[in-house]
């Protein structure tokens, strides 16, 4: 019988654990996938692929809590129930420092983890980590209590409440500060915080105030901060500068002598996998459900925040182009954001 199960991931010190700290965001829900409940019982459930015809493989994958993983609840679904195309057994944990060095070690076959993370391991790893699929692009979200922001601009001059510093959000934020006009060193003061919850309580205390958070915690912050709006959406003020690349937050990638080894049962899975995310973006109250029921959020804070969390599923030239360009930006920003170096073509799977 096919089987879902996930192990407590144990810290282990390593060259990479530094750098792991990259991670966009992480929650407090448990790190473990349980067995199924009665909160699965009555959603409906993901369309699955034409079987494939290869030989079923053990396929062990990772992911985080939050937006990265939402995805990938369709196909965690068909495994807990048998039917998908091969035995995939999924651990969920808080932070890549708990996933990377199994990734490493060869303990997970695949992760789905921040981008720069991915072009980081690929440069340490010496090329052999490899990228599957982009998963989640950009999740960022300028949050006001008040009504004095709808434009970059107008944060000239304000303290902006962020998170994620020395990581992706605070290099994404500077480059759209620099290329609205601001100076992110002059113009404005950031004041950057450990974990979003020390933001949501300053916002709670302020009469005004403004602040950068992800989803699906600008849905927390929501529901916990009277009169907070969405001010600015980062995704679209990257797409508005047209610079030829995307704002990507998550990814998907594999060990490469394991795709190599098998490349007909990572076929399957990646079919599995967009059938999954299409799941989730149609029907996000089903799929809010099976998200809890996997320890990856709550479901009624997915389900809100679902349709701001850009999951998205691109392989191939679209997957590349995405991906190099954004790489690019952060590189410009700050070379170890991405390892020190842009990865090579051979970081970039074929498309299907």
């Amino acid at each position: 019988m096919k089987t879902i199960s996930a192990t407590n991931m144990r810290k282990t010190a390593s060259l990479f654990l530094a750098i792991l700290l990259l991670t966009l965001t992480a929650s407090a829900c448990g790190g473990t996938v349980p067995a199924a409940t009665s909160a699965t019982a009555s959603v409906t459930t993901p369309s699955t692929p034409e079987p494939s015809k290869a030989e079923p493989v053990d396929i062990r994958i990772g992911g985080l809590t939050g937006p990265t993983s939402m995805g990938m609840v369709g196909v965690m679904e068909a495994a807990r129930k048998g039917t998908s195309a091969n035995r995939y057994v999924f651990t969920i944990a808080g932070s890549a420092d708990e996933l990377t060095p199994k990734l490493i070690q060869g303990e997970l076959d695949m992760a789905a983890v921040p981008a720069n993370l991915a072009s980081v391991l690929y440069n340490n790893t010496k090329g052999k980590i490899r990228l599957l699929a982009v998963n989640t692009l950009g999740v960022l979200y300028v949050v006001e209590k008040g009504d004095s922001v709808g434009q970059f601009s107008d944060l000239k001059g304000k303290t902006l409440y962020a998170t994620g510093k020395g990581s992706s959000p605070e290099y994404a934020l500077r480059y759209l500060l620099s290329e609205n006009g601001i100076d992110p060193d002059k113009d404005v003061t950031i004041e950057w915080k450990a974990e979003p919850a020390e933001v949501v309580a300053l916002l709670k205390q302020g009469k005004s105030g403004v602040a950068m958070l992800p989803q699906p915690y600008v849905t927390i912050a929501a529901s916990q901060v009277e009169g907070l709006r969405t001010a600015l959406d980062l995704t679209k003020a990257w797409d508005a500068l047209d610079n030829g690349s995307r704002m990507v937050t998550g990814v998907l990638v594999a060990r490469a002598a394991f795709a190599d080894a098998h490349p007909e049962a990572v076929a399957a899975f990646l079919d599995e996998y967009r059938a999954s995310t299409e799941f989730v973006n149609a029907q996000p109250a089903d799929a809010a459900a099976l998200i809890e029921s996997f320890g990856i959020f709550k479901a009624a804070v997915a389900q809100k925040a679902i349709p701001f969390c850009n999951i998205t599923f691109l392989t191939g030239d679209e997957m590349k182009t995405a991906m190099q360009g954004y790489l690019k930006v952060l590189f410009g920003q700050n070379p170890k954001a991405v390892g020190g170096a842009l990865p090579g073509d051979d970081f970039y799977a074929a498309g299907r």
